[in-house]
């Protein structure tokens, strides 16, 4: 066996990026990087960061260069990848007597960021942020938000203790760490078992508690977590909306959203038991346009992290924040949304690195800018009543607009069409180059569709009778806020 120098380079610069590398033999056994192990744990909080499982494959994050034993005179299969923008790198050689270098070079394919776009994975848990900054930059990730969330933990002494890994290095508005374009901030995650999920970006400080329910009393709210979020001038992510959990879909989030105290929806890489699009859709024909972000969800070495990503077209100067009603805010509703939205995206600026950029991205979800992405990269434009659709990928994809709920025109990479009536409009991508979609545009004023807001409604009456039936609360003036939120939306629904 061969110690060798294994260096990843930059096409265009010559210097050495990180990456995401495997070198395998031809027998299939797989070269571990001097210092790693070829084996590694994939389960949930197990030793998360610095590599990769996907199938029987194992894969190695590195800064660009390193050491692996590898054997001479037998074919090495090489491959390194860094994201969706850049054409992955898959070449065998076989070493001769005595070689103790490899070199090869990663292009890109397009630069999202020369059109001032940010690539963000907006939740990810249990990784350092060391480890999560080294995976960002290596999957082309201009900032990852590590979300501190508590967990139970069997240890030696047979007990059960609950910690919350990363909390310590809560960081909110400010990087934990940052290289080189690169950013990692630490915030939070919080979570009812029934009431709802949502991640709290760019707060100044935590939002506690961060969970309440279960053996403990119901005596909090999701809207308390997003108003004081918003109080901390943070972002509030519906995280697994509309997933069904003690019988109720849709819980406070979805009050909380109806309320416009819900910033964001997220679109994440894990599997979902029920499809997110056709709720998302009513809730844009009820005239609530919560825009989309997009997230690994990354808890384990079997996630990779940015596999969904949000990509928010970001300012020179940060976008003025959408007014928060009851000092809440976010989530744009039928009454505040801008019917002359020309474009998702506002003018090209100067492509600055997302560190220099400070938090403009979060102003770019806030604002609806965004579109979330497994690997297509998406452009929508509206002028009037005309909608364009653009799609760039290296691999076979279709483009789909999408207006108040139906695909109004479709085709290979490009489409185009005349709105024949106002609302809302969007685009989606299809194939093999995977999952994408915009936020919503909201073209003239929306006219509620009385079928979205009737199964909407349905869902507000199963929170209402959830805590009627089920909650339990200590306060008997926690209860009555719920309901009186449950009231509220529904007449908000109602117009």
């Amino acid at each position: 066996m061969l110690t060798v120098h294994l260096r990843i380079t930059d096409a265009a610069t010559n210097k050495p990026v990180p990456v995401r590398v495997r070198v395998t033999g031809p027998d299939g056994a797989q070269y571990a990087p001097l210092g790693r192990s070829a084996e590694f744990a994939g389960g949930r909080n197990e030793d998360v960061g610095g590599h990769l499982r996907v199938g029987r494959e194992r894969w190695f994050y590195i800064d660009g260069a390193c050491e692996v034993s590898l054997p001479a005179g037998v074919p090495i299969r090489v491959q390194a990848a860094k994201g969706p923008e850049w054409t992955p790198l898959d070449t065998t050689v076989t070493l001769g007597v005595g070689q103790i270098s490899l070199r090869f070079t990663i292009a890109r394919w397009t630069d999202s960021r020369a059109e001032n776009w940010a690539s963000v994975d907006t939740r990810c848990h249990f990784i350092s942020p060391h480890a999560a900054l080294l995976e960002a930059q290596a999957e082309g990730l201009d900032a990852a938000n590590v979300l501190a969330t508590p967990i139970p933990v069997l240890t030696m002494d047979a007990n059960t203790y609950t910690t919350t890994p990363n909390l310590l290095a809560f960081s909110g508005q400010v990087s934990a760490l940052e290289r080189i374009g690169h950013a990692v901030f630490v915030n939070t995650f919080n979570t009812h078992p029934v009431l709802g999920k949502v991640a709290l970006l760019n707060s100044h400080r935590p939002v506690f508690p961060l969970t309440f329910g279960g053996e403990d009393s119901d005596d909090w709210g999701v809207c308390d977590w997003a108003d004081q979020c918003h109080r901390k001038g943070g972002l509030v992510v519906w995280v697994d909306a509309f997933e069904s959990a003690g019988g109720v879909t849709g819980g406070e989030s979805l009050v909380a959203a109806i309320l416009g105290k819900i910033d964001a929806i997220e679109v994440c890489a894990k599997p979902r038991k029920a499809p997110l699009l056709p709720w998302v859709y009513r809730l844009w024909n009820a005239g609530v346009l919560v825009p989309l972000v997009g997230a690994s969800g990354k808890d384990s070495n079997a996630i990779q992290l940015g596999a969904m990503r949000t990509y928010a077209r970001v300012r020179e100067e940060p976008l003025s924040p959408t007014p928060f009603p009851d000092k809440g805010g976010g989530g744009r509703h039928q009454d505040e949304a801008n019917g002359d939205d020309s474009s998702l995206t506002p003018p090209p600026l100067s492509g600055k690195g997302v560190g220099e950029r400070g938090s403009s991205w979060v102003e770019s979800i806030r604002a609806g800018c965004t579109f979330v992405s497994a690997g297509p990269l998406l452009t929508l434009v509206v002028e009037g009543q005309s909608a364009r659709a653009n799609l760039r990928s290296p691999l076979d994809a279709r483009v789909e607009i999408v207006a108040n709920g139906e695909v109004v025109a479709s085709g290979d990479r490009t489409a185009e069409v005349t709105l024949s009536e106002p609302g809302w409009v969007a685009v989606r991508a299809t194939g093999s180059a995977g999952f994408a979609h915009t936020s919503s545009v909201a073209v003239g004023p929306i006219q509620r569709q009385p079928e979205a807001v009737t199964a909407l409604r349905a869902l507000i009456e199963q929170t209402r009778e959830w805590i009627e039936t089920q909650g339990r609360f200590a306060n008997p003036k926690r209860k009555q806020t719920l309901l009186d939120r449950c009231t509220e939306a529904a007449r908000k629904l109602e117009g």
